[in-house]
């Protein structure tokens, strides 16, 4: 159910007041030391932001698609790094329980991942599969009242921080493709799951992500998500496909405050003895950057508001996507611009966001998997 519009703006102004207050002023701190203050991870709990889309049943806010995505516009407008400390928690990590979990796994895991008490990560990706889920390789073969679960996880984020994981293993080996696809709630501290170094990154200085190696892990067989195997598949598709839609907000969060930093810039920033906002060269990389922050905006709240209709919004949601992370790449490319050697050099954090953005272009499912799947809706609604 939504909140009244008092209570979300409320909600809105208070993320708002953080992030100005809160984490812009410490962005350069984090990028350096490659770590998000303790005490910033305890006022993110304080505020709810690890549980706003956990039903309220489960001590969550229960946020509508539409109510998060307006709350990622805002946290999109300081550096990525703070917005993955609750990503998991809010996205890939939690929502498999919360669509397919049982309801002893939903009372035992969504309390303590609304909390923040419990930071739990999604682990899809492999050296050999990631766009291509379906061709996973890590097994989870029964044995009694346990599994036994072997292969390596890559890239998985806040895999140094995670209580547990949301696991994608293979439960028939002689089923090829999604069909023998299980996925699994499994604690982190289960003896044979081993957490690799962070990897050092282009961008996202504070963000973690690491291997997850799993050698003979046993993991008890009730840690099976829902109730059969064979399903993961399915968990995981309808998981990264509203991740999406989140993803798609943090990005326009960024383009407004790369627009905001920009035009600021233009409109100090003299040559030829005036502000360079009043070249029009200037002006039109300023005029276009706002033109996609607002269309990616559109698109997103569009597309939020048709799921919470109840719509399938499979294809809606890859458009933003594929939009809304290209976009931000562009729009982080004219700020560079806009700023000429200011945006190069690391005081003005230009460079920085330039670096950050990246990512969005690959994790959710790349921009050519969007494009795929795009086109095969397409294909699909007339055949």
């Amino acid at each position: 159910m939504a909140l009244d519009a008092e209570t979300r703006d409320q909600l809105i102004s208070s993320v708002r007041r953080f992030v100005d207050e809160r984490l812009r002023p410490i962005e350069d701190k984090v990028s350096e030391s490659d770590k998000v203050p303790d005490e910033i991870v305890e006022e993110m709990k304080e505020l709810g932001l690890f549980g706003i889309s956990v039903p309220v049943e489960y001590g969550g806010l229960g946020l509508t698609m539409e109510e998060e995505c307006l709350l990622m516009f805002e946290l999109g407008r300081t550096s990525p790094a703070f917005r993955s400390v609750i990503g998991t928690n809010v996205g890939i990590g939690s929502q498999g329980i919360v669509m397919h979990g049982r309801e002893d796994q939903k009372e035992y895991w969504l309390p303590k991942i609304a909390s923040g008490e419990t930071i739990i990560s999604f682990a899809l990706t492999e050296p050999e599969a990631g766009s291509d889920a379906a061709s996973l390789k890590t097994t989870a073969i029964r044995d009694g009242d346990h599994y036994v679960v072997n292969g390596t996880k890559r890239y998985i984020t806040n895999a140094n921080k995670a209580h547990a994981f949301t696991l994608m293993a293979r439960t028939d080996p002689k089923t090829p493709g999604a069909k023998g696809v299980s996925a699994f709630v499994v604690p982190s501290d289960i003896p044979g799951i081993h957490i690799g170094k962070p990897e050092k990154k282009m961008g996202q200085q504070g963000a973690h992500i690491c291997d997850v190696v799993f050698e003979d892990a046993r993991i008890p067989a009730e840690c099976l998500l829902g109730a059969e195997e064979g399903k993961g598949f399915v968990t995981a598709m309808q998981v990264l496909e509203r991740g999406r839609l989140h993803i798609s907000a943090v990005c326009i969060g960024v383009a407004d405050r790369l627009v905001e930093d920009s035009v600021k810039y233009a409109a100090e920033r003299k040559q030829f003895g005036e502000p360079i906002g009043n070249l029009q060269l200037v002006q039109a990389m300023l005029a276009d950057s706002k033109m996609e922050a607002y269309a990616g905006r559109c698109m997103v709240i569009d597309a939020a508001r048709r799921r919470d209709a109840g719509e399938n919004v499979a294809t809606e949601s890859s458009c933003a996507k594929l939009f809304c992370s290209e976009a931000v790449g562009r729009i982080a490319d004219r700020a560079v611009q806009v700023h000429g050697g200011a945006g190069y050099v690391a005081d003005y954090g230009i460079e920085r966001f330039y670096r950050d953005v990246r990512i969005f272009r690959i994790y959710e499912g790349t921009s050519q998997v969007q494009q795929v799947i795009i086109a095969r809706n397409l294909l699909k609604a007339v055949s």
